[in-house]
C-alpha cells in the first residue's frame, strides 16, 4: 500500500515537472555541488539549481514553535532590448509552506497540493533548496538563437506570516531575510535542420 502511493506520488511529480530533491539527488549528500542549469526536453526547459534557504535564527525557532513559513521559488526568463525596455517572456513561481507537526514530531514541506514529511528541519529545507528538473517554459516560448537572461531566487514570503510577525519583518532583517537574483545568460540553439 505504501510503495503504491509512493509510487503514485513520484508519477505525479513526474507529470508537474518537478523532482523533489530528496528522490532526485538523495538526501544523504551532506554538501551537494552548486547548479544552475536549464536542460532542454525536446519540448520544453527544465531548471535545476541550489540555493542557501533563507532560514535565520528567528525563523527557525518560529516553525519549531508551530508558525507556518512560506517560501516562494521565482524563475523569470527577460529578453533584453536595446531600443524598448527588455521583455518577461517567462514568469513562474512555486510557492513551498514549511510547517512542523508536533504530534508526530515532523516538518511538512508542501508543495502544489503534496506534502512530504521529513524528520528534521535540515532535511526539510534541503529539499527545497535542491530544485531539479522544474519544467519553467515551453521550447515554443523563446527563439533559437536569441540571448536572453534567466534568473531565479527562492525566497521567503513575509506577506504570509502572522500579522504580529509581519511588522518584525519591517524592521527586522532576521524576519526578512533579503535573497539575491541568480542569473545567467541563456541562448536556445539553432536546430540542425534550420541552419
Amino acid at each position: 500500500m505504501i510503495a503504491r502511493f509512493a509510487a503514485a506520488l513520484a508519477l505525479a511529480f513526474t507529470l508537474w515537472g518537478i523532482v523533489p530533491t530528496a528522490w532526485a539527488a538523495g538526501a544523504a549528500d551532506p554538501s551537494p555541488p552548486s547548479v544552475l542549469e536549464l536542460n532542454s526536453t525536446g519540448d520544453s526547459w527544465l531548471l535545476s539549481a541550489d540555493f542557501d534557504p533563507p532560514l535565520t535564527r528567528s525563523l527557525e525557532d518560529a516553525v519549531r514553535r508551530g508558525v507556518a513559513l512560506y517560501f516562494v521559488l521565482e524563475f523569470e526568463l527577460i529578453r533584453p532590448r536595446w531600443w524598448w525596455t527588455d521583455e518577461r517572456v517567462v514568469e513562474r513561481s512555486l510557492v513551498y509552506r514549511l510547517a512542523y507537526h508536533a504530534l508526530t514530531r515532523q516538518f511538512r514541506l508542501g508543495f502544489d497540493g503534496l506534502t512530504e514529511n521529513f524528520d528534521s528541519l535540515d532535511e526539510a529545507t534541503r529539499a527545497m533548496a535542491m530544485v531539479r528538473n522544474w519544467r519553467v517554459f515551453e521550447a515554443s516560448q523563446v527563439s533559437p538563437g536569441t540571448r536572453y537572461l534567466a534568473q531565479v531566487r527562492l525566497r521567503l514570503d513575509a506577506s504570509q506570516l502572522p500579522k504580529p510577525f509581519q511588522i518584525n519583518a519591517i524592521t527586522n532583517r532576521d524576519w526578512n531575510p533579503q535573497s539575491e537574483w541568480k542569473r545567467f545568460t541563456f541562448t536556445p540553439p539553432t536546430p540542425k535542420s534550420a541552419q
